[in-house]
């Protein structure tokens, strides 16, 4: 382990709400080892924003990593050539451009119709019945998993989530990911066929058609699916939730006087949907006064980044027309989330804009409990019109 200043947490407390403890790690031990955690977590934004790019001393490359042991040897793990020769292989599925012709109409098409089914109500769970339905529609266009269900996408996204922080070891956590992971591989079984006889953008057909080995399509369709579907539902109904909770600002959006992006930009700052990125010291090394060894687990808070006093006045407070341009809530460097651009085009293009133009009189109903620090966002969402 590093030599670096300990600070303990209690495990409960910090998935509840992590941000109390990552200030007062930036104001008392930026790098801070953390026991609970068995790794050394990186506080501050501009230590994150430079380190992060360094692979060649903090490694994405990770084989007795938990991603890699559950979800196989994605693009994630890798660093270098072997790194961009994958997401390069990708990138047709997830370019702005495929985004906008092929993904988008299908998924605004896909958003009327759910939006109708809903309103048959007078309420509803806006993380169960759109957030996660609207993002799982989408995940299976982009993967090509057209053959699986939004609520199994759901679950098999959610158990490889929670296996990849099972930091503490849970059996019964490590097997319900093993599960979720053969699902996945039976559906990428059936379609692979499907998508060869019929080819399109989707993620299976363009790493296959790109001559990937089918163990390296399997990990990065795991991988997709894993930050895919649960990032922006979280994204979606936390979102939601912090207009609903801000009417002023929610007005300042429907009278033009801010933007869906604005709202996007300064949701993903404040509860950052993807915490942090993990890391492995590829060799011994000295930052400032802390000595990390080779072998040795590292974090990379990106939530903390987007809270750092240096950068942003009451980072707890969510303010849409403030300044985001300094977060990094997707990376800062050469693993910077893959995903992004769809992510951003379905929330601020489609779910978001659609959700309040359906019901202007959407309100809160009860309570819309968050929880998660690797991973963050709202279990549920009451909400009435």
């Amino acid at each position: 382990m590093s030599n670096a200043p300990v600070t303990h947490i209690d495990p409960i407390r910090f998935a509840a709400d992590p941000y109390p403890d990552l200030a007062h790690m930036r104001a008392h031990a930026p790098i801070s080892f953390v026991p609970e955690l068995n790794a050394t977590l990186f506080t501050r934004r501009d230590d994150i924003f430079t380190q992060e790019k360094r692979v060649d001393i903090f490694s994405s490359e990770q084989p007795e990593g938990l991603m890699t042991k559950l979800m196989g040897e994605n693009l994630m793990r890798k660093d270098g050539e072997a790194h961009m020769f994958e997401r390069r292989a990708l990138f047709p599925a997830l370019s702005p451009r495929t985004m906008r012709d092929i993904w988008l109409p299908q998924i605004d098409a896909k958003a009327d119709k759910l939006l109708q089914f809903i309103a048959e109500n007078k309420a509803c769970d806006l993380v169960r019945d759109y957030a996660m339905v609207i993002s799982a529609e989408t995940l299976k266009l982009v993967t090509g998993l057209t053959n699986m269900e939004a609520a199994e996408l759901d679950r098999v996204s959610q158990g490889m989530i929670d296996g990849c922080a099972n930091y503490t070891g849970k059996p019964e956590i490590e097997a319900n990911c093993h599960d979720c992971t053969r699902s996945i591989d039976d559906h990428i079984d059936e379609m692979i066929p499907i998508v060869m006889k019929h080819p399109n953008k989707s993620a299976l057909c363009v790493m296959l058609e790109a001559g990937l080995p089918l163990e390296s399509v399997r990990a990065n369709i795991k991988l997709i699916i894993s930050g895919g579907q649960n990032e922006p539902r979280d994204a979606i109904a936390g979102a939601s939730w912090a207009l609903l909770t801000h009417a002023e600002q929610l007005d300042m959006v429907k009278s033009g006087a801010a933007t869906w992006s604005e709202v996007f930009d300064e949701y993903v700052r404040w509860i950052s949907p993807i915490g942090m990125s993990p890391r492995e010291v590829a060799k011994d090394e000295v930052i400032g006064e802390v000595q990390f060894t080779k072998g040795e687990r590292i974090f990379f808070m990106f939530s903390s980044a987007g809270h750092d006093e240096d950068y942003f006045e009451a980072p707890e407070t969510f303010d849409i027309k403030r300044n985001t341009g300094p977060s990094i809530p997707f990376g800062a460097g050469p693993h910077f989330c893959g995903g992004a651009a769809v992510a951003r085009s379905l929330i601020t293009e489609v779910a978001l804009p659609k959700l309040f133009k359906a019901f202007p009189n959407l309100r809160l109903a009860g309570p819309a409990p968050f929880t998660g620090w690797a991973f963050r966002g709202p279990t549920k969402m009451p909400v009435a019109w």
